[in-house]
């Protein structure tokens, strides 16, 4: 069995995250959280299989050597995330589409592997001020780490077009009722 896809891709502090919270909560009956693998160390509360599969940069080369994932990338230097298939099949096995929230190069691979089945939506902050305030104001990452995620920032946004959707986050609310028609026109189609 296989659903639809919807990829949510931003830059880091677009708001990618909470659009896709606020349809989990909406549709969680429907719709399932893929969640990434990374070697990345967990921040704050985050937990290991629920906000990500938290494994070592070993076993991810492991996973890449024997075709595990569906799509993965070298987000940051020594930083892998990708998309495990056994994750996908475990959540269209429960007959729900999957919804990504996803860096901009694994969401359009993922588009590209399934471009029929999949929704491709690029969440576009209100400017690239408001998205250094937003990651500053965090408080999560050392300044090194912030001038990092900047510098990649300014990079993703010149993908927007790439995408099915450009939805312009400038008002949350508003954002997060958008990305619901989306979804689920997308879902009934």
């Amino acid at each position: 069995m296989s659903g639809k896809l919807f990829i949510f891709s931003a830059p880091s502090g677009a708001g990618k995250t909470t659009i896709v919270k606020n349809l989990l909560e909406k549709h969680g009956d429907k719709i399932a959280f893929s969640i990434s693998a990374s070697t990345r160390q967990p921040r704050g509360n985050e937990q290991d299989g629920v906000d990500y599969y938290f494994i070592s940069k070993d076993d991810f080369l492991h996973k890449v050597a024997k075709h595990e994932f569906i799509e993965f990338e070298e987000v940051y230097s020594g930083t892998f995330y990708g998309t495990l298939k056994s994750e996908v099949e475990r959540l269209w096995s429960q007959g729900k589409h999957v919804i990504f929230d996803i860096d901009v190069v694994g969401g359009l691979r993922l588009k590209s592997k399934f471009p029929e089945q999949a929704l491709a939506i690029f969440v576009n902050p209100p400017s690239l001020e408001v998205l250094k305030e937003r990651l500053t104001g965090r408080g999560t990452d050392s300044e090194e780490k912030l001038q990092e995620r900047f510098a990649k920032a300014a990079h993703e946004l010149s993908f927007a077009d790439k995408f099915d959707v450009v939805l312009q986050n400038n008002d949350l609310e508003v954002a997060c009722a958008e990305a619901e028609e989306l979804v689920l026109n997308f879902m009934n189609a």
